[in-house]
């Protein structure tokens, strides 16, 4: 017996992946040079962020969680969870040019309700793009 069909999505209706969307940081390099910039901590998480000076005009971005979070399946949540609120608020409040990295808080990342997790990235995004 075969399975049932899983109605096929509309096309448009979902947005695409953050991979296609943003450029994903993954070399330690881009990490440790977002840490010695400018940080904003909210409820949900940490963002850490730097202007690359670059004309390339993407924006980057980074996502990690340490196992003050919890086991592997609670960091991998925080993960996927950062990278659905990066995908949603970057795309629409995030410069060209910077490079952002979103750290998962104990607890809080996988606890928070999403909208929160959303209003906490654009109030970081807000104070970290803000007056120096």
């Amino acid at each position: 017996m075969t399975p049932p069909e899983a109605p096929a999505a509309q096309a448009g209706n979902t947005p695409p992946a953050v991979s296609v969307c943003l450029e994903v940081l993954k070399k330690r390099s881009d990490f440790l040079a977002a840490a010695r910039a400018r940080r904003q901590g909210t409820k949900g998480m940490m963002v850490q962020a730097r202007h690359r000076g670059d004309d390339s005009g993407e924006i980057r971005v980074g996502f990690t969680c340490s196992k003050k979070v919890g086991n592997a399946v609670l960091r991998n949540r925080a993960k996927r969870r950062l990278r659905e609120v990066a995908r949603d608020v970057l795309l629409r409040d995030g410069q060209p040019g910077w490079d952002y990295v979103l750290i998962g808080r104990a607890g809080a990342t996988v606890e928070r309700d999403f909208a929160s997790l959303k209003a906490d990235l654009g109030y970081a995004l807000k104070k970290l793009h803000g007056p120096t």
